[in-house]
């Protein structure tokens, strides 16, 4: 079956195809956009459709959208009806509106697309099939799904069976209990964009204590019955309020301690929920989703301390993954068994020539090496900052060792200086990648870890050689390099340790606070011209900012 999905009703719309039970191509609209998050997730905007993502994933088969079997579209308008599970309405009969017309709207989008093929799928079982049905040996574990909120839930969990094809839910949380809508709330208490920057406040919460625990959990309890209640909280009353405006000298003990006390409930929840699933569903592995499911900080606590052998994590956790979801569920209930997410390197590409003919372009002076990794190698190793594009464009919030800046890690100094080139706060922790063979003596955590989705512990002896990567809490978000998945990458991390003794390169992603990573060349150039990055290897292709600047 050809089956395109789309996400398109709160945040991050994106679209995805699924051919014969394959990942052809997953996209976020942000990248074609430039517009971070595609869209505000508020009810009017729910009309907005991914339609340039969505074309691009055809374009990428040779597909036109008559030749569609079926649009998967990761919302159920019938599940938000005023009266579901308490749902008063409100804006939502807005947000239901645009969603109920969908069909029609996809088909003006895409001229030839039947509205009849399009399927509703519900939003959290999306996410449930996001993550399942794209780990490795698909179809099998237990799921849990946490995030802001879906038609009238906040989260799902359950299992599926590949004997009998289906997915049994152990437990659904109605609204308006939720911890995704608590962890934004805090976002935006702190001075923060809610539904975009809750990675900061775990950032943040490194800084401080939990001081403020007892009050979260007078306020946020699991129910024993696999979900949980989420009562008012009175942030003021515990800190006051930031505003966006505010500097980062305004930042106070009293923002950290709460941030580290809610970071540190929400991980008890999760481990108490982890626990509950575990006792229904009894499986060795757990697959997480959801916008929850980012926070690397809780899943390596579940990690170390659930009751789970393994953890996977949908690299495309948030609402973008369910594009994804949505079609691996309609081929799952299709009767086709989906093979394995090959990576998250799933986006846009361009071929050698069509890289050159963009330098052309530009006129902007390039070369190509006859060793690639061992230019870039060279110029990290005298600790130059550089601007790395290369393959396949990542699907998800993570650069991967394809749209990333990369710096020396042994400078403690890189720190502050790429916050800086990003137009980012200071607090920020920036993450290492190393050779898979490699980062067990250097990092203490679950692996591989190829999706930078856990923290690992630095080695007491590493921390003083690779300064730039360890967080204030001694830890480390890593991304593992396997040289069968990422040959490229592994050869750049050898060549730098061949020349620094450091197996570890800093890899953050390629772009300036505000803006979506950059996917087309014309982004790449564009971010490479206006920040100060000492050089670009895009494709084979090396472009040094001396030479451009010296013309």
């Amino acid at each position: 079956m050809r089956i395109l999905g789309i996400n398109a009703i709160f945040h991050d719309p994106s679209a995805a195809l699924i051919v014969d039970g394959r990942i052809v191509g997953a996209a976020e609209e942000e990248r074609f956009s430039r517009r971070k998050h595609g869209k505000r997730p508020v009810p009017f905007s729910a009309w907005e459709l991914p339609e340039r993502a969505a074309r691009w994933c055809l374009d990428e088969a040779g597909l036109e959208p008559g030749d569609l079997d079926a649009v998967a579209y990761s919302y159920d308008p019938a599940l938000a009806e005023p009266g579901m599970c308490g749902h008063d309405g409100h804006w939502e009969e807005l947000r239901t509106r645009y969603a109920t017309r969908a069909p029609y709207f996809l088909a003006t989008a895409l001229p030839g697309l039947d509205p009849g093929i399009v399927r509703f799928v519900p939003h959290h079982l999306a996410h449930a099939a996001s993550t399942a049905l794209a780990a490795p040996d698909p179809g099998r574990g237990d799921v849990l799904v946490i995030d802001g909120r879906g038609e009238a839930h906040s989260h799902l969990a359950g299992t599926y069976d590949d004997r009998d094809g289906g997915f049994t839910t152990f437990a659904a949380q109605c609204l308006p209990h939720s911890l995704g809508l608590m962890y934004e709330e805090l976002t935006e208490h702190l001075g923060f964009l809610r539904s975009s920057d809750e990675y900061k406040v775990m950032a943040l919460a490194s800084y401080g204590e939990p001081r403020f625990l007892k009050e979260m959990r007078e306020r946020i309890r699991t129910t024993g019955d696999g979900g949980f209640a989420v009562a008012p909280i009175d942030w003021t009353a515990l800190a006051k309020a930031r505003s966006p405006a505010d500097g980062e000298d305004r930042w106070t003990a009293d923002h950290a301690d709460l941030a580290a006390s809610a970071q540190a409930r929400l991980e008890e929840v999760l481990l108490e929920l982890a626990l509950w699933t575990h006792r229904r569903g009894g499986s060795d592995r757990l697959t997480l989703a959801g916008g929850v499911a980012l926070n690397c900080v809780a899943n390596s606590r579940l990690a170390e301390e659930g009751p789970y052998k393994e953890i996977w994590v949908q690299p495309a956790a948030g609402d973008a993954g369910t594009a994804l979801g949505a079609a691996l569920h309609l081929a799952w209930a299709a009767g086709e068994r989906p093979a394995a997410m090959p990576g998250a390197d799933l986006g846009r590409r361009w071929t050698d020539e069509e890289l050159a003919a963009r330098l052309e372009t530009a006129r902007v002076p390039y070369e190509r090496p006859a060793d690639l990794a061992g230019t870039v190698a060279d110029a990290l190793a005298r600790d130059q900052i550089v601007a790395w594009f290369q393959g396949r464009a990542e699907f998800g919030p993570r650069a991967l060792g394809h749209r990333s800046l990369l710096a020396h890690p042994g400078n403690a100094a890189n720190l502050e200086r790429l916050n800086a080139v990003k137009g980012r706060e200071q607090f920020r922790p920036i993450a290492p990648m190393v050779a898979l063979d490699r980062a067990a003596e250097i990092f203490e955590g679950p692996l591989p870890s190829p999706y930078m989705l856990f923290v690992h512990r630095v080695s007491p002896e590493w921390r003083d050689r690779i300064p730039a990567v360890v967080h204030v809490d001694g830890t480390a978000r890593i991304q593992t390099v396997d040289n069968q998945a990422e040959p490229l990458v592994a050869g750049l991390l050898k060549a730098f340790e061949a020349r620094t003794g450091l197996p570890v390169v800093v890899n953050t992603s390629l772009n300036t606070a505000g803006r979506p990573m950059v996917d087309d060349p014309r982004d790449v150039l564009e971010c490479f011209g206006s920040a100060p990055v000492d050089l670009l290897a895009i494709g084979p292709y090396v472009v040094r900012r001396a030479e451009v600047f010296a013309r």
